[in-house]
């Protein structure tokens, strides 16, 4: 069997496959009423991420070493991570969303891998000897896991923001970070009931009372009046989503939670082994290479988000819009630094 021709067929369906697929999504999107084109849209990704599987697998036999040493088969890994996470995504949130914004990404992923990259940087070449351990699959592909999987939880978050653009959303807890919603909650239905039983006392004291006689010096009374104020409350009207949209908004918010939750461990892991591979090769666990420092920065991002969520009780667009930074800090780290950056791990494409 010809592995260097399967592999270029397979880069070519996988990149044709998705392509229709993100077709379908967004026909499915805009016209929801059509029968069977989620199942489609799922059927299409299954299968892209069967062929981008076989290429793994062709590329592994070819050149005897896990396939994420160079750029080309670290692009098509991802879109492997990228669509498989969305299979799991879409089967838990049980919408077509899903497939509308991450069938692009893994289809522009896959064109730029196939169609753009030079022919020199797609060919399978030995490693180098400081690839040579075993660390190169324990490091390389726990990271793309990450990546693919912050990415994925990011762009349903971007999701998220566009459902809900301009309208102000208070949802009903969605993760572990529901504590300020249900506190917030507890106080003002306590409130209510604070003037509620208020008011009631004051009525009643109204209504039963007696006016009481004050003596005075000249031996006369007078009678004191209890004069009662009523308080008035005014609630302002609000924009919010319709029952369909918040369910949506709902959903995607706490799969979005649960797959950075998933992603950000698996980044710790990756890091840490990063550092241990770092000491074996070059006899210092940080260096602040440009790669190192962009992971740590990503790093960062996404604690703070899950430290939002969990300790601050944050919900809705602001975690949002923090998850969305990190997409853009994600891809910084993952290709940015590779490609214009210069350190140890820069493929020098440009530079």
């Amino acid at each position: 069997m010809d592995l260097v021709r399967l592999q270029n067929s397979l880069d070519n369906i996988s990149f044709a496959i998705l392509f229709t697929t993100m077709l379908i999504y967004w026909v499915g999107a805009a016209f929801p009423r059509i029968p069977y084109l989620s199942v489609l849209g799922s059927t299409g990704m299954a299968i892209a991420n069967l062929c981008i599987a076989t290429l793994l697998g062709a590329r592994w036999l070819e050149g005897g070493y896990f396939p994420i040493s160079n750029l080309y088969e670290s692009l098509f890994f991802l879109t492997w991570g990228i669509t498989t996470i969305h299979l799991v995504a879409e089967h838990n949130s049980g919408s077509r969303l899903v497939g509308v914004f991450t069938s692009p990404i893994a289809m522009g992923i896959s064109a730029f891998a196939a169609l753009t990259l030079p022919s020199n940087m797609q060919i399978s070449e030995p490693l180098v000897p400081a690839l040579k351990s075993n660390w190169l699959m324990m490091h390389v592909s726990v990271m793309m896991l990450s990546y693919a999987t912050l990415m994925v939880g990011s762009l349903l978050a971007i999701a998220f923001l566009i459902i809900t653009s301009g309208q102000k959303v208070e949802l009903s807890g969605s993760s572990f970070g529901t504590r300020a919603y249900r506190n917030n909650h507890f106080i003002k239905h306590s409130k209510n009931l604070q003037l509620q039983t208020e008011g009631a006392n004051l009525n009643e004291i109204k209504n039963n009372h007696e006016p009481f006689p004050l003596s005075t010096k000249n031996g006369h009374s007078q009678t004191a009046v209890l004069e009662m104020t009523q308080v008035t409350q005014t609630v302002e009207a609000e924009t919010t989503l319709s029952p369909e949209r918040l369910n949506i908004a709902q959903t995607l918010d706490n799969i979005s939670y649960r797959i950075i939750g998933l992603g950000f461990p698996l980044l710790t892991i990756g890091i840490i082994a990063g550092a241990v591979w770092a000491n074996e090769a070059w006899g210092s666990y940080w260096s602040w290479d440009p790669k190192e420092t962009w992971a740590l920065i990503t790093w960062l991002v996404f604690a703070a988000y899950l430290h939002a969520r969990i300790t601050r009780g944050w919900q809705g667009r602001k975690p949002a819009i923090l998850a969305a930074t990190g997409f853009a800090v994600v891809w910084v780290c993952y290709l940015g630094v590779n490609l214009l950056g210069k350190g140890l791990h820069s493929y020098g494409w440009f530079f």
